[in-house]
């Protein structure tokens, strides 16, 4: 990424635990429809929405990088693995806007259900001061926003837009993707079980967590 330029970063953070087909199809979706320069997978160190993670953060990190290898879209940012505390998105977008400048557009890719709890994240409307949101919609979904609790649902109707146009941060963006129904924790609730996840994982994802025996449960992983 050259230092001058002006496209549009993504950031799409989460546990990945582990990172599955279900997230690279968001990124890469995502960062094609809204020509974004690249995409930053930000694994959270300590997700303050869920309990602790199942494997360390460093294994997790490592799955992320493995998994975004050969992609030149993808970028994995560590930043929040190396920060103490809760892995709060306002500090990682903040200290963005500090790496990248205020004219720099900036897209926090989330899925409906992250978008539908953000009321719970730590100074959620400062979010919108810091990047455009853009939820990621299965096919034949439509995002209700009449019906959205308030005051999100309030300021998710006067920030609605298809198109941010030339601004850096503040609209809401929906963006229908290919529907894959996997989880994390059915992912994992299959490897403590003895039971294959080909197919839901990359192969190198899947090779890692067999050469550290992670996920492990009574059937032996």
């Amino acid at each position: 990424m050259s230092s001058g330029s002006s496209r549009p970063v993504g950031i799409f953070g989460g546990t990945f635990d582990p990172i599955h087909f279900g997230h690279l199809r968001l990124a890469e979706e995502l960062g094609d429809v809204l020509s974004l320069e690249e995409v930053r997978l930000v694994p959270a160190r300590l997700p303050p929405h869920r309990g602790d993670p199942s494997v360390s953060a460093q294994d997790r990190l490592e799955m992320v990088r493995r998994a975004a290898a050969g992609n030149p879209r993808l970028r994995v940012d560590d930043r929040e693995i190396q920060r103490e505390g809760p892995s709060y998105t306002v500090d990682t977008l903040t200290a963005l806007r500090a790496e990248l400048g205020t004219q720099r557009p900036l897209h926090l890719l989330l899925g409906v259900d992250a978008f539908l709890a953000l009321m719970t994240w730590s100074r959620w409307q400062q979010l919108f001061d810091l990047a455009h949101l853009v939820v990621a919609t299965r096919p034949g979904y439509s995002l209700a926003l009449e019906a959205l609790p308030e005051p999100l649902g309030s300021m998710a109707r006067e920030r609605h837009s298809q198109q941010p146009g030339s601004s850096a941060a503040g609209s809401i963006l929906t963006r229908e993707i290919a529907a894959l129904d996997i989880s994390a924790s059915a992912i994992r609730r299959s490897l403590e079980q003895g039971r294959s996840v080909r197919y839901l994982i990359p192969d190198s994802v899947l090779d890692y967590i067999r050469d550290h025996r992670l996920y492990r449960g009574k059937h032996g992983g």
